[in-house]
């Protein structure tokens, strides 16, 4: 089994629910939940025109292999009616690997790890809730999840979520 983590996020329709709707797909996708983060509202980054996200990390185990892991989180995208009209822009869910155990994966599918997740406050806070001394091979010697978060230059506002 290889330890995965994954960020989850939506700011179209029922946010909440179709975080939590998503979650509860993840086993049939092959994804053994083992932790999930409080939820956090976050301010949108790139393209700022859009609603405010709703956010969470996902710690959990898989046997499938990661190419395949990503076309089955598409596919729970898909059945949910998640579209991505354009780039960074606003969808009802949003599901990205972030890290595949202590592997390294540059294909024209998938990065591993997600190679903006150092710089993104909205995965970096709930990633540092469940896994703060986090590391991973690539990053800097010594750098892990709080660290990251304690030095990021992403200035946009994360809280947690009160339903």
């Amino acid at each position: 089994m290889t330890t995965i983590y994954l960020s989850m996020g939506a700011n179209l329709g029922e946010r909440e629910a179709n975080l939590r709707a998503a979650i509860a797909e993840l086993p049939a996708a092959g994804v053994r939940v083992e932790r999930v983060t409080s939820f956090y509202e976050t301010e949108p980054v790139d393209y700022r025109e859009q609603p405010w996200f709703l956010n969470c990390v996902v710690m959990g185990e898989t046997e499938v292999p990661a190419e395949e892991l990503l076309r089955r989180l598409r596919e729970i995208e898909i059945r949910m009616g998640s579209r991505k009209e354009f780039a960074k822009g606003p969808r009802l869910l949003d599901i990205d690997i972030l890290l595949y155990g202590d592997e390294t994966i540059d294909t024209a599918e998938l990065q591993v790890p997600h190679p903006r997740m150092l710089e993104r406050k909205f995965v970096l806070a709930p990633l540092a809730e469940i896994a703060p001394e986090l590391r991973h091979p690539t990053w800097p010697s010594g750098q892990t999840v709080r660290k990251a978060l304690d030095c990021s230059p992403d200035s946009s506002e994360v809280r947690p979520f009160i339903s």
